[in-house]
């Protein structure tokens, strides 16, 4: 469970870490679409080569990044045999009932692969190099034409923030309620698959009573300083679209062009 770095912010100082978060968060959505646009090797691999690119001009440890692939990597496993042996085709290499294991199968399963790993990399660098703060902020000055049509961005904004916030807190809060279970004689790892997830049973009851706890702290804080919306407040932290983003912006649409031209060669 203390594997799961989602949330997590590792201070740092490099060019992404400068970058304007509302850059980042709009560019990080951009890349995720743009990935589905690849189709072949060269296109994967280009996009394979920027976000490794990117990763090194982040200056965070590679590891960072493989243990965000840890929390899921059951789903991805799952999600590539489900294509390496259910994907149909006209020259099998092996086939038995509606079992098919050919080429075009190992193909695409190493796409959706590839494609894996270039969006949990692309979001844990987001999440690595943007405070939570920074990223209600940002989303907030996104969402804000939505203001004149009465929407509740800066509602929302938050309910976003304080929702990623959590996720490392309940993280490792499940760590310790499963810590104190096992000073108990708890064997989360002992008998088959039914008996392992009813040992699990004892931890929702206290996690849910943790939560509840540390979101009634977070009111009382709120209120303690006088939170009431985030109407009319002023801003500690003013966001600043910088000579920088616009260069990264420009690098985008060039990188589009080369995957839409990599894409049709």
């Amino acid at each position: 469970m203390d594997k799961i770095i989602l949330g997590r912010y590792l201070p740092g100082d490099s060019l992404i870490y400068r970058l304007d978060p509302r850059g980042k968060f709009l560019l990080t959505f951009y890349f995720v679409g743009i990935v589905f646009l690849a189709n072949n090797v060269a296109s994967y691999a280009f996009l394979l080569a920027f976000v490794l690119f990117a990763v090194y001009l982040s200056k965070i440890n590679f590891g960072f990044f493989l243990k965000g692939l840890r929390p899921i990597f059951w789903l991805i496993l799952f999600t590539v045999i489900l294509k390496l042996f259910f994907t149909p085709s006209d020259n099998p290499i092996w086939q038995w009932g509606i079992l098919t294991f050919s080429k075009e199968g190992m193909v695409i399963a190493g796409y959706i692969f590839i494609r894996f790993v270039l969006i949990i990399f692309i979001s844990t660098l987001l999440t690595l190099t943007t405070t939570p703060i920074e990223i209600s902020d940002s989303i907030e000055s996104i969402l804000k034409p939505l203001k004149k049509i009465k929407f509740p961005v800066t509602q929302v904004a938050l309910m976003l923030s304080i929702a990623l916030r959590f996720v490392p807190l309940l993280v490792d809060e499940t760590t310790k309620i499963m810590d104190a279970q096992r000073a108990r004689g708890v064997d989360f790892g002992e008998g088959g698959l039914i008996k392992r997830i009813k040992s699990f049973v004892p931890i929702l009851i206290p996690l849910f009573v943790s939560s509840f706890s540390i979101a009634y702290d977070l009111a009382i804080a709120m209120e303690s300083r006088g939170y009431r919306d985030g109407e009319g407040r002023s801003k500690y932290r003013v966001l600043n679209w910088a000579k920088r983003d616009n260069i990264m912006v420009v690098f985008m649409i060039c990188l589009t062009i080369i995957l839409l031209f990599l894409r049709s060669y």
